[in-house]
């Protein structure tokens, strides 16, 4: 039997083999673009089998073969997980409790077919995936902008107000909810995301199955249920022992990635079996070969609507976050949603697709400067140059939710068209799109190796396609100065500069804290006369 090939920073296809005397290997490709972390060969010993099975399974390799120099009711195992190998000797009755019944693996929901695919050992595989969460009925819309303003990922007061961080929430929320009933009503009463997040639950749960990875696979949202607690919660009654964490964020923001793992690692402290429970995080994936061309899939079949596809401008509008996120904070996603842009772009290239494109950025709220250019803003520049077929792409959206159906096909459409655009289009979300899911389900599997260890070398090098670590690491890789910012400016400057803007903005927070501590501490005020401050006593 010839020796085992294998790499700890490697992928591979899981499948099984049938008795046979001998067996060839291939060396799988390297995960980094540097070959430092794979070492190749690696021989294990040589065995004498008169019979042998193989099985993998989520970077696990067995090797089992009946010994013609031993009894017939035992057999020789050989075990290789990353770069390591052990050799054992079984019997086959204590074999036969590693090889676990997949069926207690997959909920009553899921018809799937098991019978072929081997687990090796007693480890059970969970997927967290996070999101951010949405209000399913009217009712539920003051309550979850609450949760989403009492955020201090979202909503960063200085640490001296930082106990006003609730009532400013409800302030806000309750200021907003009115608004944002009416956008909700307009696209059915609710968020379609649990809905949608949901099914891609059950997709990715299949495509991982499919690929002989049984996992299960749970949803956990930011500001909405099922709250990642909720999430957390099945995962131990669950008993899982190695869980991969992935955002539905295609590309990393302190304020949507960050704000989940943060919340993560707290539950993570605090609780004895997720503290020696292995796991991984999967911080950004719009690198990724299926998710490029799963989103250039989608535009060339939306351009093909056009009577003219040559003529459409693409249109990439990516949430918005604050500017200070990006210049005072370190946060990565301006230049990770740059990135991903052109690397769509270069495989619409490959398809003979060379239309003119532009990127900006939408749902901007408060005073204080966001990252530029403003969706809203470049649709009227596009309309005055003259630009007459748009085809809006949403980037930084994997689901249907508001910010799709009421602020981009119904708001930005309206001003797009007042704007003398005459043709407007827009792209759906990935949703449950094939590639898209296979391409997840293909991103875990190649982070199972990296279950339990640090890889933060590789995240501060950028050299992974799917950058790994523990969350602690991660959020201290992308968010370091978190707690102590730098300040905007070195000297103050006066005029219609970005200095004053930032400045102004930050004075009339203040102010309003102000106003604030008295109405909370005299108990008057125009927000008593209105009704509404009684709700914090």
């Amino acid at each position: 039997m010839k020796g085992l090939i294998q790499s700890h920073a490697c992928s591979y296809s899981p499948s099984s083999s049938s008795s046979s005397s001998s067996s060839t290997y291939l060396r799988p490709p390297c995960l980094t673009s540097t070959s430092s972390n794979c070492k190749f060969p690696l021989q294990l010993p040589q065995a004498i089998c008169s019979s042998q099975r193989i099985y993998r399974c989520s970077g696990v390799h067995m090797e089992a073969c009946h010994n013609s120099y031993l009894s017939k009711n035992h057999i020789v195992a050989r075990f290789s997980w990353g770069s390591s190998e052990t050799q054992s000797l079984f019997s086959k009755q204590s074999l036969n409790k590693y090889l676990l019944p997949l069926g207690a693996l997959v909920t009553s929901q899921t018809q799937l077919d098991v019978s072929n695919v081997p687990i090796v050992d007693e480890d059970k595989i969970g997927v967290l995936l996070l999101n951010l969460g949405g209000p399913e009925t009217l009712d539920d819309v003051q309550p979850f902008l609450f949760n989403l303003f009492a955020d201090p990922d979202i909503i960063r007061l200085p640490r001296l107000f930082r106990f006003l961080q609730k009532p400013l929430a409800q302030f806000i929320s309750i200021l907003r909810a009115p608004k944002s009933k009416e956008g909700y009503a307009s696209i059915g009463g609710g968020s379609p995301l649990r809905q949608i997040t949901d099914a891609q639950a059950e997709e990715l749960m299949k495509f991982l199955w499919e690929k002989n990875v049984p996992a299960k696979v749970y949803v956990g949202m930011r500001y909405w249920h099922p709250f990642t607690e909720e999430a957390i919660e099945q995962i131990k009654r669950d008993r899982i022992t190695k869980l991969v964490v992935l955002p539905l964020y295609p590309q990393f923001s302190i304020s949507t990635s960050g704000s989940s793992l943060r919340l993560l690692e707290s539950i993570f402290r605090e609780d004895e079996y997720l503290v020696n429970m292995q796991h991984t995080v999967i911080p950004s994936w719009y690198q990724r070969e299926g998710y490029i061309k799963a989103m250039a899939n989608l535009i060339e079949n939306e351009l093909k609507k056009f009577g003219s596809p040559e003529e459409v401008m693409i249109f990439f509008s990516a949430h918005g976050v604050p500017l200070a996120y990006v210049e005072e904070a370190g946060d990565p996603y301006k230049s990770e949603m740059e990135e991903c842009v052109d690397l769509i772009m270069e495989e619409l290239e490959k398809r003979k697709i060379t239309n003119g494109y532009t990127l900006a950025y939408q749902s901007r709220v408060g005073p204080v400067e966001w990252l530029k250019p403003y969706t809203d803003e470049t649709i009227i520049e596009l309309g005055q140059r003259g630009v007459k077929s748009l085809l809006a792409v949403p980037i930084s959206f994997v689901s249907e939710h508001i910010e799709t159906l009421e602020e981009i096909d119904v708001e930005y459409k309206e001003l797009a068209l007042k704007s003398g655009i005459e043709k407007w289009g827009r792209v759906p979300a990935l949703g449950c799109e094939p590639t898209f899911i296979s391409d997840l389900a293909d991103a875990v599997i190649e982070s199972l190796p990296y279950v339990g260890a640090m890889a933060v070398s590789n995240l501060e090098a950028r050299q992974s396609l799917v950058p790994l670590g523990s969350v602690e690491e991660l959020l201290a890789v992308y968010d370091s100065q978190r707690r102590e910012l730098p300040p905007p400016v070195t000297m103050w400057e006066w005029g219609w500069t970005k200095s004053a803007e930032t400045w102004n903005g930050r004075a009339a927070m203040l102010a309003v804290l102000v106003l604030l501590v008295l109405e909370v501490t005299t108990g008057e005020g125009f927000l008593h006369q209105w009704g509404i401050l009684p709700l914090f006593r």
